[in-house]
């Protein structure tokens, strides 16, 4: 918005024509996402408080976690904030790359909503019924992949994806694209939301991600960048640079109140839509695969829960002490904050090993 109002007035203040580069508009993103979170942060926790709105704490978890019950959920709703708002002022709206990660992170975010809603204010247990949160996150994938695949300016790359380690080498989805990201931006939202069982795990880690395809979107977008290191050119995608830096500023700016010991939880209304848009950056960059790698906790965290039931079906038997694995961990002994900090890590050397494939190829 502030693109469009302020860049125009260049030939009469020569200080806006700083608004035509990505770099000093994500900075100020990133910078404007945080002082968001640290304005509206307490005021929405406050309010959470009044209203009783507070997490339940599953019966079978690990018995540390007991003494949390009660503490304020919803505070996704610090995320959104934190998010939209500064996007909306400093990046180029109209853009369709704006636009579509914009629509990805509200709708999961409404989703999410929903289901915090009814689980915290009207007190069902189950929240959301499972099979309406899954039609909203297909709903979802079905509009972002058909308007990826029909909207004329993806012609030519429209069902493309980059496979990393190779170079002018793209995998082509054809007519199997539009499933490919239905199940991308599906998988993504549950992934973040199974790994927010601890305080700040599941922040830092969007955070970190988000870091990652901050700079991939920007060389994305830069057609000098995208040739040197021979990967999709995507013009106008470099603005997704402005979401990605607004979303490590607002991870950052929630951390603040979601750190050991947590004083409020994002809930389903930030884990979904956190995860939706680490699936949609990934879809819309074509860099799909490299995803895996990116959020490679994220992914091992799903496939603990996925073999722990799996395994258990069969055998009567389980393989973790508990699912998902930040919880077998905190079985074994290690502290909440060690669990999470070694998770980050583990994170930071998954973004480092997934920008190295740019160039070991």
């Amino acid at each position: 918005m502030l693109y469009y109002l302020l860049y125009p007035l260049k030939d009469y203040i020569s200080g806006f024509n700083l608004f035509r580069y990505i770099t000093f508009r994500s900075a100020w993103a990133a910078i404007t996402a945080l002082l968001i979170s640290f304005i509206v942060g307490p005021y929405i926790i406050r309010k959470l408080r009044e209203h009783q709105i507070g997490e339940e704490i599953r019966a079978d978890g690990p018995a540390t976690h007991l003494k949390k019950k009660g503490t304020p959920t919803m505070g996704g709703l610090i995320i959104l904030a934190a998010v939209m708002i500064p996007t909306l002022l400093w990046a180029r709206v109209t853009n369709i790359y704006v636009l579509l990660i914009l629509l990805s992170t509200i709708w999961m975010g409404i989703v999410g909503f929903i289901d915090d809603y009814l689980k915290s204010v009207k007190k069902y247990p189950r929240g959301l019924v499972a099979r309406y949160k899954l039609i909203g996150q297909l709903g979802l994938g079905l509009i972002v992949g058909s308007i990826l695949y029909f909207h004329p300016q993806f012609e030519g790359i429209r069902t493309l994806s980059t496979v990393p380690f190779f170079k002018n080498y793209e995998i082509d989805f054809g007519l199997l694209y539009i499933p490919m990201v239905i199940f991308v931006i599906t998988a993504a939202s549950n992934a973040v939301n199974l790994t927010d069982g601890l305080d700040g795990l599941a922040i830092g880690l969007v955070g970190i991600s988000a870091t990652a395809w901050a700079g991939i979107a920007y060389i994305s977008g830069r057609i000098d960048f995208s040739d040197y290191l021979n990967i999709i050119y995507l013009p106008g995608a470099g603005e997704l640079t402005v979401f990605s830096a607004a979303l490590v500023g607002a991870a950052i700016g929630f951390l603040w109140y979601n750190s050991y010991p947590a004083q409020v939880f994002m809930g389903d209304t930030g884990a979904l839509a956190l995860g939706s848009a680490l699936g949609t950056l990934a879809i819309l960059l074509k860099k799909e695969l490299l995803l895996v790698i990116i959020g490679g906790v994220f992914v091992a965290e799903v496939l603990s829960v996925i073999i722990q039931v799996t395994y258990f079906k069969r055998t009567g038997k389980r393989i973790f002490k508990m699912a998902p694995i930040h919880h077998h961990f905190e079985l074994c002994g290690w502290e909440e904050q060690k669990v999470v900090v070694r998770f980050w890590i583990i994170g930071i050397l998954l973004v480092l090993f997934s920008l190295s494939t740019f160039k070991i190829r």
